[in-house]
């Protein structure tokens, strides 16, 4: 069972084990001066579903359920249900989805090193009959496809979408927007600071003022494609790049951490995940990292809004060390079990 580590009052987070992951898919980062090699770095690792964006809570209605009456659960199903509907069109009419379904991927660019680069505006999808990628040629029809949704991922759904649709789309998500009261703006507005921010996230900064590089990465138990398309409707593409998108799907969110890992790997490289879930949490705990548990119940702990930067930077400050002084011994080590 997983320990939660949470930070409540000051009180400090649990030691944990240490684990590594094999199988990297992607290279290492690489940089071209010793400057940016020691540069600091805060990377937080993000689940989607029931953090970032709502729809599961809605679809069940587990969320309007938890305010005991004071939200319309009905309304909260409908709403589910049309995003549900918005997601899986947009992934079938433009991502190939009924296609590529049964082939998920953890990454889109997994399968980068089967694609010769050949010019695909006249390439036929519909007709180069794409099977299960146990060989070369699959693998390269499936690294083709991944090319071009990856090419429409970073233009944004307005060079997919026309005018009517967009204003249907935006319609919802205000729509979504003010009946969870702000989750999704405010959720955004956070994963924007964490991408912005060049300090420490806390009122406690280093002494030598050193910039700092923050960086969001998406680790969702979902397959690859829908989660890519969610995060265009949900507006978290242009603080989201596609390749910084996991899909846990097939491999497990410890496997997706440990890729990460690898990937950032220095030796002033910070980490912090922040979800919902039980998977990411025991991730969390066996790399060491901290972990911020988001609770969608209206008397949730951490949930949005509420959840600032600086709370994010106090579970740093416990695992790694504050900039300039070790954690005093007011701090006292809690660890709720996660149901």
């Amino acid at each position: 069972m997983c320990k939660c580590l949470w930070l409540v009052g000051g009180s400090a987070l649990a030691n944990m084990a240490d684990s590594t992951g094999t199988g990297l898919p992607i290279q290492n980062e690489k940089h071209d001066s010793e400057h940016e090699s020691s540069r600091k770095k805060i990377v937080y690792i993000w689940d989607m579903d029931e953090t970032l964006i709502l729809l599961k809570s809605l679809l069940n209605g587990t969320y309007a359920e938890a305010f005991n009456g004071l939200k319309d659960v009905q309304r909260g199903i409908d709403i589910g249900k049309m995003w549900e509907k918005y997601i899986l069109d947009v992934c079938d009419n433009y991502f190939f989805y009924e296609q590529i379904e049964n082939y998920n991927q953890p990454i889109a660019h997994a399968l980068s090193q089967y694609d010769d680069g050949c010019d695909l505006s006249h390439y036929d999808f519909s007709q180069d009959s794409i099977s299960a990628p146990n060989d070369d040629l699959n693998k390269r029809k499936l690294a083709y496809r991944h090319r071009i949704i990856a090419h429409k991922y970073k233009q944004g759904l307005h060079s997919i979408l026309d005018q009517k649709t967009l204003e249907l789309w935006n319609d919802l998500y205000e729509m979504t927007d003010s009946y969870t009261d702000g989750w999704l703006s405010s959720a955004r507005t956070l994963l924007q600071h964490c991408s912005g921010h060049k300090g420490y996230p806390t009122d406690l900064q280093p002494s030598d003022k050193s910039e700092i590089q923050c960086i969001n990465i998406l680790v969702t138990s979902g397959s690859l494609i829908p989660s890519l398309v969610k995060c265009m409707l949900f507006r978290l593409d242009s603080l989201m790049t596609c390749e910084n998108v996991y899909s846990s799907w097939d491999v497990g969110k410890l496997q997706c951490f440990s890729w990460i890992k690898e990937r950032f790997s220095g030796p002033n490289v910070q980490f912090c995940v922040i979800g919902d879930g039980w998977e990411e949490c025991e991730a969390a705990e066996t790399l060491r990292w901290p972990f911020v548990k988001i609770d969608p119940k209206p008397e949730g702990f951490h949930r949005f809004p509420g959840l600032t930067l600086k709370t994010v930077g106090h579970y740093l400050s416990v695992v790694y060390g504050r900039p300039d002084a070790e954690s005093d011994n007011r701090d006292q080590i809690t660890s709720p079990t996660l149901i």
